[in-house]
């Protein structure tokens, strides 16, 4: 199991059935968390924003995923924008908007920088003062494990997202959600403005899952 035991629910599989968490005890081998870097190699913010480009000024990095599912939310940041840049003025917004099969872009303000791509998000999520994501496990994730600031949008209707990450991610007491049908962009400003630059409250957390995973496997090998 790729996380730690209490992110299974500790709740029964139904009428007269075990309850998960037990179930899983039992049953699995717990192993951390997986990401694709050493989250050690990125406690230098300094180091990390001159390797990539970026200068001094407030950094916040908005992604949302591989799809044109947050598309909505990029065009939120771009609202909040404005209002942002009144109290920030050399304030570096970075949108990572993914592929849109076809849509149009999403509509913000001229000088933005919006991306299809960028390799190696994570060192971006490192550099940054603050992100803003979607409920996604890998960002949410990386974001937890590099210790950085982010706001949440768990999308709606995804049970992932709504329950299961949502959980992890406040048993961490990392992150903080939000939800987009309630959240205007004045609002989010004064999240964002809240937050930014703020130091990570929570503990690390468990990042050699894959290491493990490699050492149990060997074992059948």
């Amino acid at each position: 199991f790729v996380g730690e035991i209490d992110d299974v629910l500790d709740r029964s599989f139904g009428f007269l059935l075990p309850k998960r968490r037990d179930w899983a005890r039992k049953w699995c081998k717990f192993l951390g968390y997986i990401v694709r870097f050493d989250p050690a190699e990125y406690t230098d913010k300094a180091a990390i924003r001159t390797k990539l480009g970026y200068g001094n000024e407030p950094l916040i990095i908005c992604a949302t995923g591989g799809t044109c599912l947050g598309q909505e939310l990029l065009e939120l940041c771009g609202r909040a924008y404005p209002f942002l840049k009144k109290k920030m003025p050399d304030l570096r917004l970075v949108m990572l908007c993914g592929e849109s099969y076809g849509r149009k872009p999403p509509q913000v303000p001229e000088g933005l920088g919006v991306y299809r791509y960028i390799p190696r998000l994570y060192e971006h999520f490192a550099a940054s003062d603050l992100a803003i994501v979607v409920g996604g496990g890998s960002s949410t994730l990386e974001l937890t494990a590099l210790r950085r600031p982010f706001i949440y949008f768990p999308l709606k209707g995804q049970f992932d997202q709504q329950f299961f990450i949502s959980d992890r991610l406040e048993r961490h007491k990392a992150g903080i959600k939000m939800d987009y049908d309630k959240t205007t962009p004045e609002k989010l400003a004064d999240v964002v403005l809240a937050n930014i630059g703020k130091e990570a409250t929570w503990p690390g957390i468990p990042t050699e899952g894959a290491r493990r995973a490699a050492q149990l496997i060997n074992r059948f090998l």
